[in-house]
């Protein structure tokens, strides 16, 4: 059961990363499309939709047929896809490409960590919350401060909040999938691909944030 769970999660967070990054290319391509998200009220519209759809999945799943549930992470995606395409405006291609492939990594061992480990990481949780609120709270004062040094620690200890969660979260999917009397395991399986996509997504936008190379 929690290879089957595990395997399944793993797969739709490739399909909503897939989603993510295709619509993001080929929106980077549409000046049409670019001028239109990003000038006027359209990205925060996009943005206020995006958590609608975390919290409608978050909090919902349950009461939702499978179908619905996939529909609405691959709906949430395709979102996220759209403001997503500024990426490809900032930084180069081969940049992407490179910092992509470094979070896989990172997040590959971290995943095995968590899925591995004897320690249990259920406690992790609460510090792990309290200290993405501090790193929300400290982006927002820091629109205002413009700190460059500031930007860089909080982005360097964001890095550190989502690699423990992605520790956290896939020792979380492993101990569901292990409760024997957990039946609905297509829209756990949904749930589970959302965090870890959340996890990854937050630190690939981190670290090219450091590491990526802007268009000459």
């Amino acid at each position: 059961m929690p290879n089957k769970l595990m395997s399944k999660t793993f797969l739709w967070m490739f399909v909503g990363l897939l989603v993510t990054f295709v619509t993001g290319y080929a929106v980077s391509h549409n000046e049409t499309m670019i001028i239109n998200i990003f000038k006027g009220p359209t990205y925060i519209i996009l943005a206020i939709i995006e958590l609608i759809l975390v919290i409608a999945i978050s909090a919902k799943v349950q009461s939702m047929s499978k179908n619905v549930a996939r529909i609405i992470f691959i709906l949430y995606s395709f979102v996220t896809g759209l403001t997503f395409s500024a990426i490809f405006i900032v930084y180069n291609l081969t940049s992407i490409l490179y910092v992509f492939l470094l979070t896989a990594v990172i997040f590959l061992v971290f995943g095995l960590i968590g899925y591995f480990t004897k320690l249990d990481l259920t406690k992790w949780g609460t510090y792990l919350f309290m200290a993405l609120f501090a790193v929300i709270i400290c982006y927002l004062i820091n629109m205002f401060v413009d700190n460059g040094t500031f930007d860089m620690t909080i982005t360097i200890i964001s890095i550190l909040v989502f690699i423990g969660f992605t520790a956290y979260d896939v020792q979380k999917i492993k101990r569901l999938g292990e409760e024997n009397d957990y039946q609905d395991e297509d829209n756990l399986c949904i749930v589970g691909a959302l965090n870890l996509y959340l996890d990854y997504i937050n630190i690939f936008l981190d670290l090219l944030k450091l590491l990526g190379n802007s268009r000459d």
